[in-house]
């Protein structure tokens, strides 16, 4: 908060704000649809496993050779987002600090957004026959690079839209529209595309066939229109970054001894703030990995079909926005720190939970749903507890770090999860890599205070 007396910050207009969450908004199209509970989970599906096997199975779920083809493929998956979490911790760490540097925030957004668009539009030829499994992993990892990419600059953009006094709001209505909007597309999706409506042959009031997939693919590129649509208007409505405010612009490499200057003031004068900063990367890659696996886990564990899956995408949605909303009270009652440490531990305990239940649908419902409680709040108030810390002027350069110390370790979870299916052949199983990651972030957590950040 500014000292007694200081001149508040005017508040943004509110249309810049709105045009912000937009992009939020639109974003579920990738979330929601492409990663977590439609595209992966089609991938995941007995359509990219060896006829041969399926036929020898004979609608046997258990068949053993079965369950290790689909391990293996879930497995193929998460090898696909490892190397993208390696890619992305290579380069997205200049990003946030050149996107400063070179005043085009919005420009970078819309390149990096339009190519997952792209990503998510060429999926529609990624047919339900096992050669294209390659393809269909492929185009995840490289809409995962693009996607954080664009978040870089997203996330950069939050202090031109809000004000010290607000930037908690702002960002929590971001958030909260980020998950109004899958709830939206994926009804709309399952109406359109999925349910069959008595029709087994055919998705959807389209009534699009299934034949080789037709209809999720039908329904990925609808989903690439609805984030373009959506992308537009932060690009148009949020203003840039004033030239007075822009940093001498260096090099691609020059960049990397800028932010190796930013960690060593950090690491001096605010040691607690890159702590947290640590501790978040390691546990918000755990929340992405509740997520991206969750839905994968729920149809090859649980026999979820996609229409299931999505029926349970909806009401995880609606649960994380409830849980959300409600956590900021208590995050201003008890402080950011003991929302997330109190959520960490439900993921922990519920995630453990998940390898006990056997194959019961309800306890996946009730349990995966519980999981979905927890994840919202540890996202808002980890975001809150750093704009509580972050120092006047320097929002912007810390909440660009922020996004990209996110994903410098954004192969955890991936590569844990496709290490213990690979080495089990247990699709189930790599929920304790997911587990192990979230109690690491929070050992990391723990011994973190929230001082304010000083850089010199």
């Amino acid at each position: 908060m500014p000292p007694p007396g200081a001149a508040r910050t005017p508040a943004p207009a509110r249309r810049p704000v709105l045009a912000w969450a937009l992009w939020d908004w639109g974003s579920a199209a990738f979330n929601a649809v492409v990663t977590t509970f439609v595209f992966s989970t089609y991938l995941a599906s007995q359509l990219f496993v060896d006829p041969a096997i399926v036929a020898a199975a004979n609608g046997n779920d258990k068949d053993p050779a079965l369950v290790r083809a689909l391990a293996d493929n879930a497995s193929l998956v998460g090898v696909a987002l490892m190397i993208a979490g390696i890619v992305v911790a290579l380069v997205a760490p200049v990003l946030g600090q050149r996107s400063d540097g070179t005043g085009r925030r919005k420009l970078w957004l819309g390149i990096n957004t339009g190519v997952v668009v792209l990503a998510m539009a060429a999926m529609v030829f990624v047919e339900g026959t096992p050669s294209f499994l390659v393809l269909g992993a492929t185009l995840i990892a490289v809409g995962n690079v693009f996607f954080e990419f664009a978040s870089v600059n997203y996330y950069a953009m939050l202090t031109q839209v809000s004000t010290r006094e607000n930037i908690g709001r702002v960002s929590g209505f971001g958030w909260g529209m980020g998950y109004v909007g899958g709830i939206v597309l994926l009804l709309l999706l399952l109406v359109l595309f999925i349910q069959s409506f008595g029709n087994p042959d055919a998705g959807g009031l389209l009534a699009v066939t299934k034949d080789g997939g037709w209809n999720i693919r039908l329904a990925v590129l609808a989903s690439a229109l609805w984030y373009a649509v959506f992308a537009i208007p932060v690009l148009v409505r949020v203003p840039e970054i004033p030239a007075q405010q822009r940093r001498v612009r260096v090099g691609f490499f020059g960049s990397y001894v800028v932010l190796w200057g930013t960690l060593r003031s950090l690491w001096r004068d605010s040691r607690q703030v890159l702590m947290f900063l640590i501790a978040s990367a390691v546990f918000r890659d755990g929340l992405t990995g509740v997520f991206t696996f969750g839905a994968i886990i729920a149809a090859q564990v649980f026999g979820f079909t996609s229409t299931e899956v999505l029926y349970f995408a909806v009401a995880a949605n609606v649960v994380a926005g409830i849980s959300t909303m409600l956590s900021g009270r208590l995050d201003d009652r008890f402080g950011p720190k003991r929302v997330i440490v109190v959520s960490l531990i439900g993921l922990i305990v519920l995630g453990g939970a998940v390898l006990f239940i056997g194959t019961s649908q309800t306890a996946f419902w009730i349990t995966g749903l519980g999981l979905c409680a927890f994840v919202g709040p540890v996202q808002s108030a980890s975001r809150s507890f750093l704009a509580r810390v972050a120092p006047e002027g320097r929002e912007g350069e810390i909440f660009g770090l922020y996004a990209t110390t996110g994903r410098a370790v954004s192969f955890l979870a991936p590569g844990l999860f496709a290490l213990f299916v690979g080495l089990t052949g247990d699709t189930r199983l790599g929920i304790v890599g997911i587990v192990l990651i979230l109690g690491a972030g929070l050992l990391l957590l723990i011994p973190v205070k929230a001082k304010p950040a000083v850089i010199a």
